[in-house]
Order: structure tokens, then sequence, then C-alpha cells
């Protein structure tokens, strides 16, 4: 199961306890359904439970006959049509509209309550909404095709602490969200409790993924820096060799590093200054190397 159809599955589940929440979102299916004019009703869906609850909503909150379920061609899963015209003028009655909107808008008389709006954006959801599985990346959406009604909802959002952006593609107006804090607090709020709680334990787990990635990354590119450096060190005890047969023109101090090094390839600066007696820093190999690479360069 993808996990937008498992967000889906959760929020079709949810029965709202107030007539007014249950109007609300029967709205909201209706409005982000396939068709909502005077030239038709219908909702479109894979889901056998949004077919079921869309049917229920609308004949206990609009008094509506059966639905005529019609699959589309070439298309797995429902398609749900009030046949009778008047089931048409019943839907509109009850929720305000004309049926004959040039551009269909949002009527706010259908949220009544303080919990309706959660409602309606919930049956938006299950009407043309998605989510990206968070596995992939984030990603919430809401596919609706009136101008009007995108731009009623984004005041609506804002109301219920959502900020969502606009976009237009191929004909549709899509309602979005990117930021996964925003994408939990819309599932949260909609319903889908259990959709928030993975997505927040899929985050957390990328993220220590991410950071223990970034550690290793640096570790392995310290570990590069360190060997290119011994390398270059050992070249340079080597040239002294070659160049005064040994390393007796080197200073003691520094007779003594470029021994250890030459013996110890491997050796970070910290523990060549701990094999050393008396031991030295780090800041004091550093530097005794620094006049052996300087001496090498001389002779």
């Amino acid at each position: 199961m993808s996990f937008a159809t498992q967000v889906k599955a959760e929020l079709a589940a949810v029965r709202p306890a107030l007539p007014c929440c249950r109007k609300a979102q029967a709205y909201g299916m209706a409005q982000g359904g396939h068709a909502f004019g005077y030239a038709g009703i219908s909702l479109q869906t894979e889901s056998a439970a949004i077919a079921a609850l869309y049917a229920e909503l609308l004949q206990q909150v609009c008094g509506c006959g059966p639905l005529v379920r019609q699959p589309p061609a070439g298309v797995r899963g429902f398609h749900l049509v009030t046949a009778d015209p008047a089931d048409h003028r019943r839907i509109f009655d009850t929720f305000g509209h004309t049926g004959r909107e040039v551009s269909l808008r949002l009527n706010r008389a259908n949220l009544e309550c303080e919990q309706c709006a959660a409602a309606y954006l919930r049956g938006l959801f299950l009407s043309c909404g998605t989510v990206t599985s968070p596995e992939r990346g984030y990603h919430l959406e809401f596919c609706v095709p009136y101008y009007n009604l995108s731009r009623d909802l984004p005041p609506l959002f804002a109301e219920c602490g959502l900020h969502v952006r606009t976009v237009r593609r191929k004909g549709d107006y899509v309602l979005y969200f990117k930021e996964s804090e925003q994408i939990e607090d819309c599932l949260t709020f909609m319903g889908a409790v259990g959709a928030t709680l993975e997505l927040m334990n899929v985050k957390m787990v990328k993220d220590i993924r991410n950071k223990t990635n970034r550690v290793i990354n640096c570790e392995n590119a310290n570990i590069g820096k360190t060997a290119a450096a011994a390398a270059a060190q050992l070249a340079a005890v080597r040239h002294i060799i070659q160049a005064t047969g040994g390393l007796d023109a080197l200073p003691p101090e520094l007779r003594e590093v470029a021994r250890l090094r030459q013996d110890n390839p491997d050796m970070s600066l910290r523990e060549l200054g701990e094999a050393l007696d008396p031991p030295v820093s780090r800041s004091g190999v550093y530097h005794r190397i620094h006049r052996i690479l300087a001496f090498a360069q001389e002779v």
C-alpha cells in the first residue's frame, strides 16, 4: 500500500460526529470530485472506502438516492454519478450553489463550527489530494480545476495555521506543501495522525542516516588529508637521506621526529607527539615537521 493510499484510508475511516461537520466533509468531497456543476456531479476514485463514504455522506446530508457507479473506461476504480436531476438540485440547494456558476467558489456558509474547516479539507483531500511517500520526498497537494476556488482556499488554509503554495499545472490549480513540518500539520489537522507519526519516524531515520553519512564523509576526508600529508613528509625524509647520506644533518629534535615518521607512516601528528620522549604537543610536532620539509627543500 502506497503512503498516499494509506493516508486516504485513514481519513476515509474518520466519521465526523457533528451534522455540520458531516455536511462540510460532504461539501469538500463534492467540490473536489470529478465534476460539480449543472452538467453533472460525480467523483472518480480507486478506493472503495472513499466511494462508499461519498455515497453515504450525500445520502445523509443531501437526501440523495443511490448513486450510479460507472466504471471509467480503461481506468480502475469507481465513478459515482448522481443520475437523478432532482438529486442535483438537492445537492446544490444544500450547499448554496446554483450549479450554473461560471467558476466554482467556496461557500463559507457550509463551514459552521470550528471543526468544519478540518472536515471540509479532509473531504477535499479524499477527492483531489495526494501525498508523496516521505521516503522519496516531501510533497502534499490538492488539485482543483476551478480558478476562483483555488483563490478562496489559501485564506482558509492560513486560518488553520497552514501556509499553502499555488501553481497552475495542465489547466488545473494545484495547492501544495513542500515543507515536512507543514505536511505533518496538514495531515494532523485533517485527522491522519497515524500517517503523521509515520512521516515523522521516516524523517527521523533519514536525518540520522544523513548525519551518519556526513560524519563518515568528514572522517574519510580527514583520513585522506592525513595520508597525503604523511606521504609528503615521508618523501621529504627520504630526500634528506639520499641528499645527505642519512638524518644526521638534522638537529636532534628534528631527527627524532623524522625517524618516527619513517617508521610509522600511518601515525597522526598527535600520535607522533605522544611517541616522543618527552612527549610533544600536536602543535609542536607540526612545527618540527614544517622545519623538516623546509630543510628538505634546501638540500
